[in-house]
């Protein structure tokens, strides 16, 4: 059965979507059976594979639909993806009403758990109900941190949350790991931030680092991971190390 992971971070522009996609590209090309399900409104993940975010079924009709979860996948050479698109924005609403409403996501994800050896879900930037359902969706998260002073802030409300879903919905959630990430090895601040990080999360801190790199900027506005934009950028290398490190903790069956 493959491992569920959520990545979840409520702080936006953490590079939380840009991990998902990249990671889940690399994992692809070092030979995982890798699964994104993107559960953010806003769809960046789809069109960060160069799929349309209009394509239907989408994981909106997953959960609050009837559609099950295998008609919703969509191949790519980069890993397979649910798409999700702005329908999104108002399954918060229309979940309150539901039965299991936490519940929605992993139910769906059931059907197709045996195909992978990861799933990853990229949440939405926020600590709502979409988020819940992602928590209680998966088997550990893993957590993007900016290596920046706000970044610090941020998490002690997010390790709450966490807190609060595993005493309540989903008791066997686990730390997978942090990702520090727009990192420059060049100022106090991102060396600072990632010592404090490593305090808070001893042995749970991914050696390989995310920098700050243009090309990761740029390769969602060609539909395309990083590492097919220019797989010799310092972004690719980062997340190629990060993928080896992944699964030197994760091996494949």
């Amino acid at each position: 059965m493959g491992k569920t992971i959520a990545i979840v971070n409520q702080k936006g522009g953490v590079g939380k979507t840009t991990s998902c996609v990249n990671l889940a590209a690399a994992l692809t090309a070092l030979g995982a059976r890798v699964l994104v399900c993107d559960f953010d409104p806003q769809g960046n993940a789809t069109s960060g594979f160069g799929l349309d975010k209009g394509r239907s079924p989408s994981v909106y009709d997953v959960i609050l639909g009837d559609a099950p979860m295998s008609k919703a996948v969509i191949h790519t050479k980069w890993g397979d993806v649910v798409p999700a698109n702005k329908a999104l924005s108002g399954a918060t609403v229309e979940l309150i009403a539901l039965e299991r409403r936490e519940f929605r996501l992993k139910d769906a994800i059931e059907e197709v758990k045996g195909s992978y050896d990861v799933i990853f879900i990229d949440c939405p930037p926020s600590l709502e109900l979409l988020t819940l359902d992602g928590l209680c969706a998966a088997d550990t998260l893993l957590v993007p941190v900016q290596c920046e002073y706000y970044a610090l802030e941020g998490l002690s409300d997010l390790l709450y949350t966490v807190r609060l879903a595993k005493q309540r919905l989903n008791p066997s959630l686990e730390l997978e790991g942090v990702v520090l990430t727009m990192y420059d090895g060049r100022t106090n601040l991102s060396l600072q931030v990632a010592e404090e990080v490593k305090r808070h999360f001893p042995g749970k801190v991914y050696a390989s680092v995310i920098p700050r790199n243009v090309r990761l900027s740029e390769a969602p506005s060609h539909g395309v991971p990083v590492s097919v934009y220019d797989p010799l950028s310092r972004g690719a290398e980062a997340y190629e190390a990060l993928a080896r490190e992944f699964l030197q903790k994760n091996p494949l069956s």
